[in-house]
């Protein structure tokens, strides 16, 4: 018979399915999958369970809901001082998952060039591969997670369409700096490129570091989309809840493409993030300072077991370098000899990078976006496992 499309017929079971399976199996504590394990603000569900029952509950207009519409416009503007017009310039999506898949779709052709640092979100690869494109990787240097300019810039070519920029970034918790994305707009700029960014973890930032994002430089409103996620800000990750902002230029093929992928989203968690994205800024402050907490109490749980603890600035994720613990094999064996042994689940970072080569393979990632006691419990575990 002839062959499926050759981009995911080859892909394999995500390692996040492998080792969440495999946490299952030994009654592990699973730190390897980045979602919140408590329910979300009781206000903004309160707002979705009354528009459930309210309605309606039809198809909702393609571009989102105007009060979301509205509501992520007025975010751009009290967050970042952008402008932003409802009407044209914002799309409500299914997650920001298809937020990325619309946003790739609409802006790549076959033969086109997309650059990614590594180590990146799985789906960036396969999505600009299915679309014809090429994807240039560019490594990110641990354990600070350096921005090496001398390669991004000879990553740019005449064939470069974007760069796909995630900041706050997933895995590493990196929050890319002003003068990281001063470079990168100086080369999206000489090459006449567009960035598709990333930015599902705006809020979710510690340690007195900000978001900035890059369609706030010189230049960059008129290249760039920027995706947010309700699931995100408002620990509702099951909700599904993405939006993509940009230049109507940009945002037309855009909406074609989210027309024919999803076509809309769920109008009653709609209208709850139109809600949330309203709520006072103690909320959205409120919510990093929690992370960071758990960020701290994580990263003491991981260095009195022994590890190397990597700095991370923003998002749900930690990583740690497993060396010091004696143990000799590669990260993947190490995450699965944990699950197995100290009863906790970690995902290898080698998986977050599209050339095996160019992976570390010596460290961990961690996801401390659970209950305090769950953090103590497997600091617990992995400290006894450390003795071991």
């Amino acid at each position: 018979m002839r062959p499926a499309n050759r981009v995911f017929a080859n892909l394999g079971t995500t390692i996040f399915s492998v080792m969440s399976a495999l946490a299952a199996e030994h009654g592990a504590i699973n730190l390897g999958q980045g979602f919140p394990d408590d329910e979300g603000p009781d206000d903004v569900r309160a707002v979705a369970a009354k528009a459930l029952i309210d309605g309606p509950n039809q198809y909702p207009p393609m571009p989102g809901l105007p009060a979301l519409r509205q509501a992520v416009a007025a975010s751009n503007k009290r967050f970042y001082g952008l402008d932003v017009d409802w009407q044209k310039q914002v799309l409500v999506t299914s997650g920001a998952t298809e937020a990325l898949n619309d946003c790739l779709l609409a802006l790549l052709n076959p033969g086109d060039e997309a650059i990614i640092l590594e180590p990146a979100y799985d789906s960036y690869k396969p999505i600009i591969e299915a679309a014809g494109a090429k994807c240039v990787s560019v490594p990110l240097e641990p354990p600070l997670w350096s921005l090496p300019l001398d390669r991004l810039a000879a990553a740019f070519s005449d064939k470069t369409k974007l760069i796909l920029l995630n900041t706050p970034m997933n895995p590493t918790g990196k929050v890319f700096t002003l003068a990281e994305l001063q470079v990168i707009a100086a080369l999206v700029l000489k090459h006449d490129a567009y960035a598709v960014c990333d930015e599902v973890y705006e809020h979710l930032t510690f340690s007195g570091h900000r978001h900035i994002p890059l369609m706030t430089l010189p230049g960059m409103a008129e290249r760039c989309v920027r995706i947010g996620s309700a699931g995100k800000t408002f620990s509702l990750t099951g909700w599904k809840i993405g939006y993509i902002t940009g230049p109507e230029h940009l945002m037309t093929p855009i909406m074609k493409a989210h027309q024919f992928v999803t076509f809309t989203t769920a109008p009653a968690t709609q209208t709850a993030v139109a809600f949330g994205l309203g709520k006072d800024d103690s909320y959205f402050q409120g919510l990093a300072n929690s992370l960071e907490a758990k960020r701290d109490l994580m990263a003491k749980g991981l260095k009195e077991a022994g590890f190397d603890v990597l700095p991370t600035d923003g998002t749900y994720f930690i990583s740690a370098d497993f060396r010091p613990l004696g143990f000799n094999g590669t990260d993947e064996e190490f995450c699965r000899d944990i699950t197995i042994k100290a009863k906790v689940a970690a995902i290898p970072l080698s998986a977050f990078y599209a050339n095996p080569a160019a992976a570390p393979r010596h460290l961990a990632r961690f996801c401390f976006c659970k209950q305090d006691a769950i953090l103590t419990e497997s600091s617990a575990r992995l400290l006894a496992y450390a003795k071991r």
